[in-house]
C-alpha cells in the first residue's frame, strides 16, 4: 500500500472511532505528519491537464503514458511523460502489464529481405472475427513494412484469390506497385493467377516458412492492434457497419497513433518525412512503371480485374 491508502485506512479508523490517531499511525506505520496533511487544491491548469489526461486515456484505453504524453504536445500542453505518468497513476488509469512471451530459443529462420523505403515490402494476411449475430467476418490487411502504414483492410464474409487480386490491383493504382510482397501459403495468396498477375507486373513473392508467423512478424503485430484496439472494444452487428468502424480504426490508426518503432511518430507522419531523397527511394523515372493498362486487358477475359 501507498502512504496515501494507509493515511485514507487509518484516517477510516479514526473517524469511526476504533482507535485513536496516534495508535493509527504506530498499527499502519506512518508518521503523523502523513496522517495530518491536508492535501491542496489543484490550480485550474491542473484541473484542465487531469481532465484532458483522463479523456484521451479512457478513449485510447490500450495506450501507455508515452502515445498519451505525444497527443497531449500535438494539442499544446506543456506537459512531459513523468507528470503524465503520475497524473495516470493517481487516476488508476494504467494498462495492465501484459504477460511476458516465451522467446524461440535457437537460430532465427526469418527472411533477410527488409524494407528499406516506402513501397519496398508489402505484407498481407487474413485476421478473421465474428459479428454479434454470429455472422462470419474476414479481413484482407495490407500493411507496408517501412513505415508501418496499414492501406488496406478489406472486410467481408468470404475472400477468394479473385478479390485479393481486384483489391491488391486497386492499391498499386493509388499507393504504386511495391517490390515485395511478403505472405503466408495460404490458398488465396498461391493461386495461380494471382501469381502469374503479380510476376506479370514486376512485384516478387516472398512466401515464410509452413507454420512460421514469426516470419511475417510486422502484420503479425498489426492484427494484435487491430484485435486488441478495435474488435474486442466494439459491438460489430452487421457487415456495413463493421466496415464502417474498421476503416475508421484505420484512419485513426495512420494519422493519429504514435508508433513506437517509429519514434512515437504516426505512420502517415513518418512516410511524409521519409519520402524523396531522405528515403533513398529511386526517383520514379528510374524505377520500373506498371503498365496496368495491358495487364488489365489481358485479364479482363478472366474477370480478375474490374472493368
Amino acid at each position: 500500500m501507498s502512504p496515501g491508502h494507509k493515511r485514507q485506512v487509518a484516517l477510516g479508523f479514526v473517524t469511526q472511532g476504533r482507535c485513536s490517531g496516534r495508535q493509527a499511525c504506530r498499527y499502519f506505520k506512518i508518521h503523523r505528519s502523513t496522517f495530518r496533511y491536508q492535501a491542496k487544491e489543484p490550480d485550474a491548469w491542473t484541473k484542465h491537464l487531469r481532465a484532458a489526461v483522463k479523456r484521451y486515456s479512457l478513449k485510447h484505453r490500450r495506450w501507455g503514458y508515452p502515445k498519451i504524453t505525444k497527443l497531449l504536445q500535438e494539442d499544446g500542453w506543456k506537459v512531459g511523460k513523468r507528470m503524465v505518468q503520475r497524473i495516470r497513476r493517481e487516476l488508476d488509469l494504467r494498462v495492465p502489464k501484459r504477460k511476458p512471451k516465451r522467446r524461440r530459443q535457437g537460430l532465427s529462420t526469418g527472411l533477410p529481405t527488409k524494407a528499406d523505403h516506402r513501397g519496398h515490402v508489402w505484407t498481407w494476411d487474413f485476421i478473421h472475427d465474428r459479428t454479434v449475430r454470429g455472422g462470419r467476418l474476414k479481413m484482407l490487411t495490407v500493411v507496408d513494412e517501412h513505415t508501418r502504414e496499414c492501406h488496406l483492410i478489406h472486410v467481408a464474409r468470404r475472400i477468394q484469390a479473385k478479390d485479393v487480386l481486384n483489391q491488391v490491383f486497386r492499391l498499386i493504382e493509388l499507393h504504386g506497385a511495391p517490390e515485395y510482397i511478403r505472405s503466408d501459403n495460404g490458398s488465396e495468396f498461391i493461386e495461380q493467377s494471382l501469381q502469374q498477375w503479380l510476376r506479370c507486373a514486376g512485384i516478387r513473392t516472398l512466401y515464410i516458412d509452413p507454420g512460421s508467423p514469426w516470419q511475417n512478424g510486422f502484420i503479425e503485430s498489426f492484427h494484435s492492434r487491430l484485435r486488441e484496439e478495435c474488435l474486442e472494444r466494439e459491438q460489430l452487428w452487421t457487415l456495413s457497419e463493421a466496415r464502417v468502424v474498421i476503416e475508421d480504426w484505420r484512419i485513426e490508426y495512420n494519422h493519429v497513433r504514435p508508433h513506437r518503432s517509429l519514434k512515437l511518430e504516426t505512420p502517415k507522419g513518418f512516410a511524409m518525412v521519409t519520402q524523396g531523397v531522405l528515403c533513398g527511394r529511386p526517383p520514379a523515372s528510374l524505377r520500373p512503371r506498371l503498365d496496368n493498362a495491358t495487364i488489365l486487358d489481358r485479364y479482363l477475359t478472366y474477370n480478375l480485374v474490374p472493368g
